[in-house]
């Protein structure tokens, strides 16, 4: 099974940035997400994109705001998140999906998880 790794998540100032990265141990044939888990809620789709990357989804909160892009050379996911809000603190992972099923941001439609990396987003 695929390893996903992410190296550091990191901490910021509201309004500020963070870079997510998520290195692949090998190529696959499966689509790519984030994914954010607050403690005592459920975890939550941030964004995907296609294996080919043809297409990428948001969840309403990280629309204008994240960027989710791939490099397939590298084998990297990576998740550029601008204007960072509090309410964005959490338990961020990388994750594959499956590609008939990128756009839900759905757990259920998780093929593997990264280790997760925390986020944390102060006012």
């Amino acid at each position: 099974q695929v390893q996903l790794v992410e190296p550091g998540g990191g901490s910021a100032q509201a309004g500020g940035s963070l870079t997510l990265s998520c290195a692949a141990s090998e190529s696959t044939d499966y689509c790519s997400a984030w994914f954010r888990h607050v403690s005592g809620q459920d975890r939550e789709g941030v964004a995907s994109i296609h294996r080919l990357g043809t297409d990428t989804k948001y969840e309403d909160s990280a629309k204008e705001r994240f960027t989710i892009s791939k490099n397939d050379a590298t084998k990297s996911l990576i998740l550029q998140m601008n204007t960072l809000k509090p309410e964005g603190t959490g338990m961020y992972s990388c994750a594959q999906v499956f590609c008939n099923r990128y756009y839900t941001l759905a757990t259920q439609d998780v093929v593997s998880w990264g280790q997760g990396t925390q986020v944390t987003v102060s006012s």
